[in-house]
């Protein structure tokens, strides 16, 4: 393989989440936005209409650029993010090459950082939750994204030192249900939050996070795609045709 920086990685890890930024927001735009707009119309008939005046920010804005620039620089983030794991796990987690390895890792965070948090504290639309509560409910959610990422890590480590004495694949299972067993008492510790209204629509409720974790699953899994081909032409020497060629003796 050819020597790469991690600042050459970690710029095309950014290009991928660019990519993959946009490619989330076309979803995030199809599947949530009807859902966003019918949990609104709820809030604002259980409101009376009584705002207090117009949102400095029109829906029309919000659904458009607001929400293309939010997820596209959600997108970029996470993609520096997994461009650096990538870095740190390429030829520590096996002999795989650079685009397997960009979907190992990319699975792996995508497992940590959207799929656990999300069974705990699932999103919930507008009209949904205590106004006075979202700093509470805010910190748990980050707490439990954090917990994720460090059992995700210790899972890692203790692979690794199993391995020896268990075999790889033993040792990955063994770490695997470690990570399985922490993740379901954390579930169990940290407090729910249950603060859907009786009479709030069940099917809108469910439309919505099925939407938001479509929109996730969109944005990790191009990201994947795109930054294991960028990373495989960074990394791996291209053969010319007559390296190709080996003449015979």
């Amino acid at each position: 393989m050819n020597s790469a920086s991690p600042r050459t990685l970690l710029v095309r890890g950014m290009l991928a989440g660019l990519l993959a930024g946009l490619t989330a927001f076309l979803v995030a735009y199809l599947l949530g936005e009807s859902e966003v707009d019918a949990a609104i119309a709820i809030e604002e008939a259980g409101a009376g209409h009584h705002h207090g005046g117009e949102a400095p920010v029109s829906r029309a804005l919000q659904a458009t650029a607001g929400l293309g620039t939010g997820v596209v620089l959600y997108g970029v983030a996470l993609g520096g993010i997994a461009a650096l794991a990538h870095c740190f796990a390429l030829g520590r987690i096996g002999r795989f090459g650079p685009r397997a390895t960009a979907a190992l890792v990319t699975a792996g965070l995508w497992v940590t950082l959207t799929l656990v948090p999300f069974f705990k504290y699932p999103a919930n639309p507008p009209a949904v939750g205590d106004p006075d509560t979202a700093a509470r409910r805010t910190a748990l959610y980050l707490l439990m994204i954090v917990l994720s990422a460090l059992m995700a890590a210790g899972a890692v480590i203790l692979g690794r030192r199993l391995a020896p004495k268990l075999g790889n694949w033993n040792a990955s299972a063994a770490a695997g249900g470690g990570f399985v067993a922490a993740i379901g008492i954390s579930y169990a510790v940290l407090p729910a939050v249950n603060e859907v209204p009786a009479d709030f629509p069940a099917a809108l409720i469910w439309d919505f996070r099925l939407a938001s974790l479509a929109t996730q699953t969109t944005l990790w899994t191009t990201f994947g795609l795109a930054f294991g081909f960028l990373a495989d032409r960074a990394l791996v020497p291209i053969r010319t045709p007559k390296e190709a060629v080996q003449p015979t003796s």
